[in-house]
């Protein structure tokens, strides 16, 4: 019976859904569907490695390529944005000490997000649309390959992300500048100024005493940059969209647009720069950001070097903006200024950039021992050996002839693209929803202290593995995106296969652990509406 008590009530009965402001509840429905959909591209992943080893006839290879394409966009889109845009909107005003500007708006993101990403999965699984794992392909496209129906579908899933991804970054932007009601008047530029980061980088170049004081703090700082290539993003994933679209219905109409005045190379250009501002953008910047949260935080202590690091977040947004080259390293029409200075000198930089992150967070760390390993310490120090391992690994591919050799194979998504995302980036996000689970659910005891240390120890070795294992694969020659019938690389595939088992079981425990700190009841009631007015959670603190 005790048992089935915590399952209904969490953890102590601590955890009451009736006495959370909007702001808490909010977050915490972007977590829940955040990991709701971070399990569905686990699951998806496992999918496809049962099938990279052994071929089943239950799934034909048109469904096995439209999961493919679908498992990384659920993983970014459903489960990444959502937990760190709920992050995101909670702490900015939280770190600021102001209302969160606009709580609809905020829902908006939440059910857009959420919404968006089940229409783009659906259209995946029922039609199998397949441009595989990217929006991409060479124009003019070929309908043949694939649903016209189902592509306009699954991008009409993208553009309500998009759409959610905007709001966010007006409500952000809003938050840090605005005025709330009754109080004293704001200087919303100097708020915005030191927000991304021209405050920090001109004290560089002023004496201690002429200083400026920085008006936000470092992680709201790092958010605000973020933002901004979440804003550019946004805008040319959606233009990317409506040019699909156009094709898409003209296929639908009867009419042929495969001579069109669209230049391939402009286009593959256009659209790397902007997958390339989440993966080299969002990923870094904000990431970056919630390593200096996370270390003062844990430390209690002021960031080591904070001018530095507000400056080294400004050179990593400009140079998030000229590195999509990488991309295109292999292409032979790519013009070789482009591969030689974008592509391989501005991605090396990565390296400083990244590196100072790494440095700085690791001192914050070092300085203020000795700390006690708590799950937010220990996931955190996971996150920072992720990158540790992942970047160096984008680095060697960053050459223009190891590129030739490493791009079309799983190098590419093993040591490189898994390991920056579930480790790095995952483990970075865990050590946060570690950390901000007392706050948000005002004081709840996480339920097993055992299930947390699986969670770690599975995650991380789990995560490692299935890496390696594929970057091997990838050295000896297994291509991505193609299917195997002849079991030329099962041992790599059965052995990734088992780390991918271990990355499963470490999210079933996780989850596992957060529902029973909650309870059922409590999942239940974040989604609730309030039956009374509460106050708002700045105010409440």
């Amino acid at each position: 019976m005790s048992y089935i008590k915590t399952l209904l009530n969490g953890e102590q009965g601590l955890f009451k859904p009736n006495t959370l402001t909007p702001m808490q509840k909010l977050t915490l429905r972007f977590v829940v569907v955040g990991l709701v959909y971070y399990g569905f591209a686990v699951i998806e992943g496992m999918i496809m490695r049962i099938y990279q080893v052994e071929p089943i006839t239950t799934i034909n290879p048109d469904q096995y390529f439209a999961i493919l394409t679908a498992h990384p966009l659920v993983g970014i889109f459903g489960s990444t944005y959502s937990i760190v845009f709920g992050a995101f909107l909670f702490l900015v005003p939280y770190l600021m000490k102001k209302p969160l500007w606009s709580i609809k708006l905020g829902n908006w993101t939440f059910v857009l997000i959420a919404i968006g990403t089940l229409i783009f999965w659906l259209a995946g699984f029922i039609t199998h649309y397949a441009p595989l794992y990217t929006l991409y392909w060479p124009l003019p496209a070929d309908f043949s390959q694939f649903s016209a129906l189902g592509g306009a579908i699954f991008i009409l899933g993208i553009a309500l992300v998009m759409l959610g991804t905007a709001f966010f970054v007006v409500n952000v932007f809003k938050t840090i500048a605005y005025t709330p009601e009754g109080w004293e008047k704001q200087p919303s530029r100097k708020l915005l100024a030191s927000a991304l980061g021209l405050t920090g980088t001109g004290n560089l170049f002023r004496r201690k005493k002429k200083e400026k004081e920085h008006l936000v703090s470092l992680p709201v700082a790092a958010i605000a940059r973020g933002t901004v290539d979440a804003a550019l993003n946004a805008g040319i994933i959606l233009f990317t969209g409506v040019l699909i679209l156009v094709f898409m219905a003209g296929a639908l109409l009867g009419y042929d647009l495969k001579e069109t005045s669209i230049d391939a190379l402009l286009y593959k250009n256009w659209f790397w720069w902007g997958l390339d501002l989440i993966a080299d953008g969002l990923v870094l910047i904000f990431v970056a950001g919630t390593w200096y949260l996370l270390a003062m935080m844990i430390t209690g202590k002021r960031l080591f070097m904070q001018n530095i690091a507000r400056a080294a977040l400004l050179v990593e947004l400009v140079v998030s903006w000229t590195v999509w080259s990488h991309h295109l390293l292999s292409d032979q029409a790519q013009p070789g200024i482009l591969k030689i200075v974008s592509g391989e000198m501005v991605t090396a930089f990565e390296l400083v950039t990244q590196g100072l992150a790494f440095f700085i967070t690791l001192a914050t760390l070092w300085m203020a021992r000795p700390l006690k390993m708590t799950n937010p310490l220990k996931f955190l120090l996971g996150g920072l050996l992720g990158f540790a391992l992942a970047v160096p690994a984008g680095i060697m591919q960053a050459d223009v002839g190891l590129n030739r050799i490493l791009h079309n194979t799983q190098w590419i998504v093993g040591p490189h693209v898994h390991v920056a995302i579930l480790i790095g980036l995952s483990m970075t996000l865990y050590a946060a929803i570690y950390i901000l689970l007392p706050i948000l659910t005002n004081g709840a005891k996480l339920y097993s202290q055992k299930l947390a240390n699986f969670h770690f120890w599975a995650h991380l070795l789990g995560g490692i593995g299935m890496g390696a294992f594929m970057g091997m694969a990838g050295l000896k020659g297994m291509l991505r995106r193609t299917i195997y019938f002849d079991g030329e690389f099962n041992l790599y595939m059965i052995l990734a296969g088992l780390c991918g088992t271990m990355l499963l079981l470490a999210f079933l425990a996780f989850f596992y652990n957060i529902v029973m700190t909650v309870g059922l009841k409590g999942v239940i009631g974040i989604f609730m509406p309030p039956k009374e007015k509460t106050k708002d959670l700045v105010a409440a603190i």
